[in-house]
């Protein structure tokens, strides 16, 4: 029987369970990946949804390695694999203890982490130890019912962090880290696909909402609400709550089937092509770049994706105004640029305030991997999106009044 790292399932307030949604985000980083790996999966039992997940995930050359929770049987869990029939049993293996595992590329612990801040930290230093160069470690954390476990792994997700879940539909809902200690190469984007993310809620099959959007619906209603109560015989209270629809519909976040060609550049954004100009710019290194801007409508979808697999290399806020993101005058408006390093050399994505748009997303933290198409932040309101590219490494396939989608439209290649 395993006795896995200094993990609690319960905490002082009761058992914390790991639903399908938490589950799947948790084995996002393993599922995500399209080349052959090994996985770890640490604290499992027979019904365990983060196991349906990791073996959901599996791909024909990958291995998992699945390490009993404490007071868990391998036995019962073999015979659980088992049942899975002969496809799945050829690529996981039940470990009887944790000392038994391999390095893997990604580590997932089953179990949530509700104790105490020095617990996690056993933990967490415990786990390290089962990383490959620039792998995963995949952890989570309810956000009440912890001793400072949660308060832990907030800390290690500022240090090493690639990316942090939020998952409100779990029981109590919990926060998902995913954390590297070594650097990745940047080679390893080109395998990865777009990663799952529980920030965007499904509404049908194709069309997701933004979480912000979930955000400000709920406080134009609450509005509507506070202006019924006030003032019950007005009908004012019709405004904030006719907004609502509108409202949560600008953050709506479609799928994208984006295209496999490896010498694709995609646009980074829905909208109308600004311009697509050859020029300098010293922040990003020397030589020409090609830059193509794209302006965002109110009446386009706001959420942002990478144009090219790459790797999050840095990422800075320049300071200016708001002009009409139309206008020329709109290069100098406060702007958020994310500089990726990829096979074809540095590529960089500004996300351009506008008149109206105020706030900028920007969920990818420097070290983490970016595929083709994923999402990584959102603009609120009309603005701009502008691509720059090594000129002499592409060939741009737009021009100034094209209509772009975001992660599907094709608007340059690589040479």
């Amino acid at each position: 029987m395993t006795q896995s790292p200094a993990v609690r399932v319960t905490g002082p307030s009761g058992a914390v369970r790991i639903g399908e949604r938490a589950a799947r985000t948790l084995v996002s980083e393993f599922a995500r990946r399209n080349d052959p790996k090994a996985g770890l999966l640490v604290g499992a039992t027979p019904e365990s949804a983060v196991l349906a997940a990791a073996i959901e995930a599996l791909l024909p050359g990958d291995r998992l390695t699945v390490v009993p929770a404490e007071g868990a049987a391998a036995a019962a869990l073999r015979e659980h694999v088992t049942a899975q029939g002969r496809w799945v049993a050829d690529r996981v293996r039940v470990a009887d203890t944790l000392a038994e595992a391999d390095a893997a590329a990604v580590v997932v612990v089953a179990e949530p982490f509700t104790g105490t801040a020095e617990e996690a930290r056993a933990a967490v230093d415990g786990l390290a130890k089962y990383l490959a160069e620039g792998a995963v470690l995949s952890v989570a954390a309810p956000l009440f019912r912890t001793e400072g476990a949660d308060g832990e792994l907030d800390r290690q997700g500022v240090l090493h962090g690639v990316r942090t879940d939020l998952v409100l539909r779990n029981t109590p809902p919990v926060r998902v880290h995913h954390l590297r200690f070594t650097p990745a190469p940047v080679a390893l984007a080109a395998s990865l696909s777009p990663a799952y993310r529980p920030s965007s809620v499904p509404l049908t099959r194709g069309m997701h909402i933004d979480s912000n959007g979930v955000a400000a619906a709920g406080i134009t209603l609450g509005l509507a609400a506070l202006a019924r109560a006030a003032r019950p015989k007005s009908k004012l209270w019709l405004l904030p709550a006719l907004a609502a629809a509108p409202v949560a519909a600008f953050f709506r976040d479609p799928e994208r089937d984006v295209p496999e060609d490896p010498s694709a550049v995609v646009a980074s954004a829905d909208g109308q092509v600004l311009s697509v100009q050859r020029l300098q710019d010293e922040r990003f290194g020397d030589g020409e770049w090609l830059r193509i801007a794209v302006f965002l409508s109110v009446l386009d979808v706001h959420v942002n994706r990478a144009p090219v697999a790459g790797k999050v290399v840095d990422y800075f806020v320049a300071d200016g105004g708001f002009v009409n993101a139309m206008k020329p005058d709109a290069e100098h408006n406060v702007a958020a640029y994310t500089v990726l390093d990829t096979d074809h050399g540095t590529v960089v994505v500004a996300q351009r305030t506008g008149l109206i748009a105020r706030r900028i997303v920007q969920r990818a933290p420097v070290g983490s991997l970016l595929a083709r198409g994923e999402r990584f932040g959102l603009i609120r309101f009309g603005s701009r999106t502008d691509v720059y590219l090594p000129a002499d490494a592409a060939d741009p396939l737009v021009g100034p009044g094209d209509k772009v989608v975001g992660g599907a439209t094709v608007i340059a290649r690589w040479r």
